[in-house]
């Protein structure tokens, strides 16, 4: 697609969004986006923006019109080939989608669940108890390796079933998946001598012979023998688990402490209120938008406000300008635990909505009643710094400092 045969009333952008500048602040991208029209052309990738929440939100749910199986990132597999296995989960449609989801969310229901959450509780106050007395004399410490990575990379692999030899591969191997999304810039570069060491190893983790008895991974293999999915499907479920299930958790808990620490208001608030926990880690969700990003590809000429997408075309949901549109939401740039950030889209929506969000909320939920219980106040200790990636808003550092009670 070029520019000249776009309607005249479709604006037009040269902006970049996956530039080192709009990545480390894409608020002002967002705003632009949003403010120029329901639908904006990005002309140097020949994409279509939707920023504003109704148009995401509605294209997110409308998986016939925007399916994912021609890939949620630029690339477009109808001509393109893949760097890997496409995901059941993320990058197929429906029927080729449905029973790999349903095995997903049977493993991953809130029910199931419920058995780890006395374990991931117990395990949550060791971490915070061991770092408190690590950090006794002056109370700081850095937010990111201390706590959003320390406690994924602690429960959630024990919960697959993996063993313990190789776990520091999960996180390089999710940050270039995630980069591979985007354009192939610098980023993907960084990532691409190590991706081939990396996603061997995390295929090998797959297999049935690897897992542990009990554990996510097993009961994915079960399914198999059952029948709700096939062997060759299997793998490729546990795959899954492992691509998504532990970035994602890493860069949400990240988010819910930074906004804690960046407003120690709200801290006190919901030590006031413990009931606004879960309220809190959605809310940490809509305002940061650990994922920022996905693409869909139009199927069909599909009409669009003001302008018709033609087939084949990409379509890049801006999920993190949906959840600060100040047409849905009032005061969209504030972390307050006084709102109802139900219906924000940043676990997406629609039949491709996170599966692992029950997981995710789990583990915020562990980690920061460990804090509530222990520490009075937390405030930044120094400026955070931004981890870059193409499709998630993450950080590399947090230097906060806390008051234990």
């Amino acid at each position: 697609m070029t520019t000249t045969s776009l309607p005249a009333h479709v604006p037009v952008s040269d902006a970049d969004p996956f530039a080192p500048d709009v990545l480390e602040d894409p608020a002002p991208l967002h705003e632009e986006l949003r403010e120029a029209g329901p639908v904006v052309f990005l002309s140097r990738y020949g994409a279509y923006a939707l920023a504003r929440y109704a148009h995401v939100h509605a294209a997110l749910v409308d998986w016939q019109s925007f399916p994912s199986g021609a890939g949620v990132g630029l690339s477009n597999f109808r001509h393109e080939t893949p760097w890997r296995k496409p995901s059941l989960l993320l990058e197929t449609d429906p029927p080729r989608h449905d029973a790999p989801r349903v095995v997903l969310e049977r493993v991953l229901s809130p029910r199931a669940l419920r058995r780890l959450r006395e374990q991931w509780a117990a395990d949550a106050h060791l971490l915070v108890d061991e770092l408190l007395r690590r950090v006794a004399g002056t109370g700081e410490f850095d937010a990111v390796p201390s706590l959003a990575q320390a406690f994924p990379l602690r429960v959630f692999p024990d919960a697959v079933g993996l063993p313990q030899e190789g776990r520091e591969n999960l996180l390089p191997y999710g940050d270039h998946l995630f980069n591979a999304f985007g354009p192939p810039n610098e980023l993907v570069a960084r990532g691409n001598p190590h991706i081939g060491r990396l996603a061997a190893w995390v295929d090998a983790q797959c297999a049935r012979e690897v897992l542990a008895p009990g554990g996510f991974g097993a009961q994915i293999w079960a399914a198999s023998d059952r029948g709700d999915i096939t062997p060759q499907q299997a793998p490729l479920v546990v795959r899954s688990l492992l691509s998504a299930g532990v970035d994602t958790t890493v860069h949400g808990l990240a988010a819910i402490l930074h906004a804690f620490a960046a407003n120690p208001e709200q801290w006190r608030r919901v030590r006031a209120e413990p009931r606004l926990l879960r309220v809190a880690f959605d809310e940490a969700v809509r305002w940061e938008s650990p994922v920022q990003t996905f693409f869909r590809t139009a199927q069909g000429d599909v009409p669009l406000p003001g302008t018709v997408v033609p087939d084949g075309e990409k379509i890049l949901m801006f999920l993190g300008a949906a959840n600060r549109d100040p047409r849905r939401w009032e005061r969209p740039d504030e972390f307050d635990l006084t709102r109802d950030p139900s219906g924000h889209v940043g676990f997406g929506m629609g039949i491709h909505q996170c599966v692992g969000q029950h997981v995710a909320r789990l583990e915020a939920e562990s980690v920061l009643t460990a804090l509530l219980e222990r520490v009075e106040t937390i405030e930044l200790a120094g400026a955070p710094v931004r981890h870059h990636n193409n499709t998630l808003r993450a950080w590399e550092s947090i230097p906060v400092r806390v008051r234990v009670s």
